[in-house]
């Protein structure tokens, strides 16, 4: 298939701005792959197609404040200096992106915070807007006070749809967080598991449905625009996973008997088909994956999938073509554009393909 069959035209309105007062709330739209079938329902009510026994897969990466804003030495020129990952504790090497890149140099200053106290110097370019940062900090001094330090500059890494239409707020880091977030790394978060509320885990757990978490630290590869037709040809970041025993013995029990397995979000269903073994289980796996899915696709671990509505022409929703069937998803995705309750993005409604 071609990018620009994943086109369409999302206007401003229907992107969402603001999570729902309640995360279990959202509207959720669920697609009947064989049949097509369409149902319209809250999101709480995810618990009706699942029994015990079945398992869904999260993924409880943390989401850390990654955008911050500087001054460049002399000029005093404001730069926006993203946070991708941290390279080298000791030295306090991180990779970035900056903006606007064309001021940016090896060599440059940046300064940090209302009295200029956090420095950083560029010492690499790496991409076109990618650099090298080493922050002077005392290096007899705590990682861990360093890293609240930068992070307490930082703010909520909301994407750029959001972005573009409304500033960030301090309660963005607690609302672009799942609940069960716990492995700091992502620089975005697994939008479908912020629906996920306290209340619904625990009816989940009473009715029987297993949980199982793994980890994949979600960079900006997924929002990257695609920029070739031919999808073979598109390459992907790679992002870090782990895959824990604990996770595959929930997951591969459920399946040796028959059960469904539901991946919440595109991070998961890409973690697990880097992690698939021989018949569908998944294996320990600790490394990296830089797995991109598109019609045609196999799916061999997971029977149903939980997305949010996503942007046009992004790896999200290109996923989602593959899981449940081009002119499947298609469908939904026009409904969701003509019905007024759906909204799209990070904070927008949710898709069970099951």
């Amino acid at each position: 298939m071609k990018l620009s069959e994943f086109k369409f035209k999302l206007p401003s309105e229907k992107i969402a701005l603001q999570p729902p007062y309640h995360r279990d709330e959202a509207h959720l739209m669920v697609l009947h792959k064989k049949t097509g079938e369409i149902e319209h329902r809250l999101f709480k009510d995810i618990i009706d197609y699942f029994d015990d026994k079945d398992a869904f897969i999260f993924n409880d990466t943390k989401v850390f404040p990654a955008r911050l804003y500087g001054n460049k030495e002399k000029t005093g020129a404001k730069i926006e200096v993203f946070l991708l990952r941290e390279l080298n504790q000791k030295s306090r090497l991180w990779d970035v992106l900056v903006d606007p890149a064309r001021k940016i140099r090896i060599g440059n200053k940046l300064y940090f915070g209302e009295d200029n106290s956090t420095v950083a110097e560029v010492i690499d370019n790496t991409t076109s807007r990618g650099r090298t940062l080493r922050f002077l900090y005392d290096p007899d001094g705590e990682h861990d006070q360093f890293k609240a330090e930068l992070f307490a500059l930082g703010e909520a890494p909301i994407p750029d749809e959001v972005r573009s239409l409304r500033a960030a707020t301090p309660e963005d880091m607690e609302d672009f967080q799942t609940i069960y977030a716990k492995h700091e790394g992502a620089v975005t978060a697994p939008s479908s598991g912020l629906h996920f509320s306290r209340e619904l885990m625990k009816r989940m757990e009473i009715k029987g449905i297993e949980q199982a978490f793994i980890t994949l630290h979600a960079g900006l590869g997924s929002f990257r625009s695609i920029d070739v037709e031919d999808l073979t040809k598109h390459k992907t970041d790679s992002e870090e996973v782990i895959v824990s025993k604990e996770a595959c013995d929930i997951v591969n029990e459920s399946k040796r008997g028959g059960h469904k397995i539901c991946a919440v979000g595109n991070t998961v269903m890409r973690a697990i088909e880097t992690a698939v073994g021989p018949g569908g289980y998944i294996k320990e796996f600790e490394g990296w994956t830089n797995k991109f899915i598109y019609p045609p696709y196999d799916f061999t671990v997971a029977d149903a999938f939980v997305a949010n509505f996503q942007l046009p022409l992004s790896v999200m929703y290109i996923n989602q073509c593959a899981f449940g069937g081009y002119a499947n998803v298609k469908k939904a995705y026009d409904t969701a554009l003509e019905d007024e309750r759906y909204k799209f993005g990070c904070y927008g409604d949710a898709l069970l393909i099951i």
